[in-house]
């Protein structure tokens, strides 16, 4: 029993409050890991890394992992976290076993421990496994009692049965091939190439279709690992990254990942409640976790056409753009600016090679979706970012002319992708051209009037309702970003928008379980009363809601009462998903008192920070402070703002001005300043007048 002190150190509570601590020491990867609450895994990840080892629990979720759940199946390699249709990923599992019959071990769980970069679990039969993650390097380590001992492989294994096709050859301990599967929603297919090699010889038996034993010496009670290497490019590149980190240690692995998180999670640094501190970074970390980096170093990488190319800089993939074009993109421009150039490279090379809404036949890594990247393409350039928008303008066309305006909110969201394209056309000096976009984008206004307008219909509360996509007519009325001044004329002016944005949000019409319409709380700041909006971010991040609306089913059927952000396993609303970290950087915004106004237009409106004091390192040598004086964890009210030392009446602030950085400082109150903000409102114009 030497090998398992661990389970009780696990056990005792931590000394020392959260201040001591690191940001990833306050990370809880068990958050959202159990049913339908966020569908995320505690999986051991790195950075925007396409590893993510993690365990297999009985029955099957999104992510491979329940947390309630006793019995293990084994572990597998990938997952994309948090994302629908039942998951992308877990392909390669293993499982560790005892005596000469793998089906005859049976996976219990006693204890887990898991931190960013490494996950442990011990098992009723003695057995225990550690798991790490540095770059694509995975590392596992086994213990075992004394006995005979082995590892099982499918190959064949991913989530939801998605597995297509594999090849593999073995060669001493070491296994290597590459395997494909379809990707979220069996939209398309990605291929991975890996190779992984034992640390001890083995005898390797071939027990069915894509399945094969590696058994190991039997002997004393005593630990085995295995090295794991994950490529998108080649089976070759593989071996030669393993041979690369063969002397790397468990141990170094495991610091080298710790390191990389604290890296980036210290990006924005907090001084508040520890409770809130801890589920602030908890958040956060899940919204660096895609996309993936699928190039090797060499700028080798395979395009979603299948062919082999090259690039200056680093390349990613796995999009879940239509999730998390709202927030967590926006974020990433925001405070990870070199790793969102490398990102935004990366969208915009995706029209070059035959870019589709979902998934194409030869993905480089599981993927969702990536509708609207053409607005993430002009907010990116608007802040600075080299998108060579003049490169893909055809591409760019040809897409915007493919538009779906068949069902009303794809009417809606199309006009917003029509309208980015003016934008760009615009920015390209075709102005004619763009005049002509920018009339297509006007145009919703026609078909709002004739789906949205009418509130008296018995559908409009309706999920789904008229064949819209996860969200009732009330919901999507507000997805006009773009233009919210047209929005505000068509619903009879800014009076009228007003009350009946109190009408949706006093009757709970309002779903945070989904992303339709995750901007409609802002939207009390393009009016004559943005405190209310101060209100409602705050309520929504940490007090009592009322839900009415989930995935599946429509309003009146058992509504929630209760937070919507928890730090537990069962943490978000029911059939609540993270979407890839929409909606953890929904939080994120949120608790540092800003929020996107308007993707492509890059304004941000403020609302009273969760914290007392905030630092985002908005680039190599400058850093935003963000203050708040007469704090109190539940003031919710700005009373008045300086944006280095001079006084700001505007509850708005652009990129350029946040991403020069200094001292912004916010006077709290526990009532509204229902004169602040008024004088030079940001209202969002269709026409062009921004």
């Amino acid at each position: 029993m030497k090998y398992f002190w661990w389970v009780w150190l696990v056990l005792l509570p931590r000394l020392g409050g959260a201040q001591s601590l690191t940001p990833a020491e306050q990370v809880n990867v068990f958050l959202g890991s159990s049913g339908d609450h966020g569908q995320l895994s505690p999986a051991a990840s790195y950075p925007f890394s396409m590893v993510s080892l993690g365990p297999q629990t009985y029955p099957n979720t999104h992510t491979g992992y329940e947390h309630l759940a006793r019995k293990f199946l084994g572990f597998t390699h990938n997952r994309f976290e948090g994302v629908g249709c039942q998951g992308s990923g877990g392909n390669l599992l293993v499982k560790p076993f005892m005596g000469t019959n793998p089906s005859q071990t049976e996976l219990l769980k006693t204890a887990e421990q898991a931190e960013p970069g490494y996950y442990s679990v011990a098992f009723k039969n003695g057995q225990k496994a550690e798991l790490t993650v540095a770059q694509k390097v995975g590392l596992h380590r086994y213990y075992f009692p004394a006995g005979e001992r082995g590892l099982f492989f499918d190959l064949s294994h991913s989530f939801v049965n998605r597995f297509r096709q594999e090849q593999h050859t073995t060669q001493g301990a070491t296994l290597s091939g590459w395997i494909e599967a379809a990707t979220t929603c069996d939209a398309g297919v990605y291929k991975i190439y890996y190779c992984l090699e034992v640390t001890q010889s083995v005898q390797w038996e071939t027990t069915g279709l894509h399945q094969l034993i590696a058994r190991l010496p039997a002997g004393a009670a005593g630990k085995v690992e295995m090295r794991v290497v994950f490529s998108s490019v080649s089976v070759e590149h593989a071996r030669a990254a393993l041979a690369a980190r063969r002397t790397a240690t468990f141990e170094a692995l495991r610091q080298e990942s710790r390191q990389a998180w604290n890296a980036l999670l210290t990006r924005v640094q907090v001084k508040g409640e520890p409770a809130r501190e801890k589920l602030f970074y908890s958040l956060l970390y899940r919204t660096l976790q895609s996309p993936y980096v699928v190039s090797e170093p060499d700028g080798t990488y395979r395009a979603i056409d299948g062919s082999l190319q090259k690039a200056p800089r680093p390349v990613y993939n796995g999009w879940a753009v239509w999730d998390n074009y709202h927030t967590q993109l926006p974020l990433l421009s925001l405070v990870y600016p070199s790793e969102y150039q490398n990102i935004a490279f990366s969208l915009a090379n995706l029209y070059r090679f035959g870019k589709k809404d979902f998934a194409t036949a030869h993905e480089p890594s599981p993927t969702v979706r990536t509708e609207h990247t053409i607005v993430v393409l002009l907010d990116a350039y608007r802040k600075g970012y080299a998108v060579d928008l003049r490169g893909i303008r055809d591409s760019l066309l040809s897409e915007v002319n493919r538009l779906d305006y068949s069902h009303p909110d794809k009417a809606l969201e199309s006009s917003y992708d029509a309208w980015a394209l003016a934008e760009i056309l615009g920015e390209l000096k075709e102005k004619k051209l763009s005049a002509q976009y920018r009339r297509k984008a006007l145009q919703y206004k026609e078909l709002w009037q004739k789906d949205f307008q009418d509130l008296t219909k018995p559908d409009v509360d309706k999920l789904p309702a008229r064949g819209m996509y996860q969200g009732t007519i009330w919901q999507y009325r507000w997805a006009v970003p773009f233009d919210v001044k047209g929005l505000m004329e068509l619903m009879g002016g800014e009076p009228v928008f007003r009350t009946q944005l109190d009408a949706f949000f006093g009757g709970d019409y309002y779903n945070h379980a989904n992303e339709t319409d995750l901007q409609a709380p802002a939207l009390y700041n393009a009016t004559r009363e943005p405190w209310k909006s101060q209100a409602l971010m705050h309520q929504l991040a940490v007090d009592t809601v009322v839900q009415h609306y989930f995935n599946d089913n429509s309003r009146g059927i058992d509504p929630y009462i209760g937070r919507i952000y928890q730090n537990q396993p069962q943490a978000y609303v029911r059939t609540m998903d993270d979407d890839a970290g929409a909606m953890s950087a929904w939080y994120v915004w949120s608790a540092c008192g800003l929020m996107p106004a308007c993707v492509g237009a890059p304004v941000y409106y403020l609302t009273l920070p969760l914290f007392q004091e905030l630092t985002l390192q908005v680039a190599a040598k400058k850093r935003l402070v963000i203050r708040v004086k007469n704090y109190a964890p539940a003031r919710r009210y700005i009373q008045a703002a300086r944006l280095n030392g001079k006084a700001i009446d505007r509850n708005w602030l652009t990129h350029k001005e946040l991403s020069a950085g200094g001292e912004l400082v916010l006077l709290a109150s526990d009532t509204p300043n229902t004169q602040w903000g008024l004088q030079h409102p940001w209202v969002s114009d269709g026409q062009g007048a921004n």
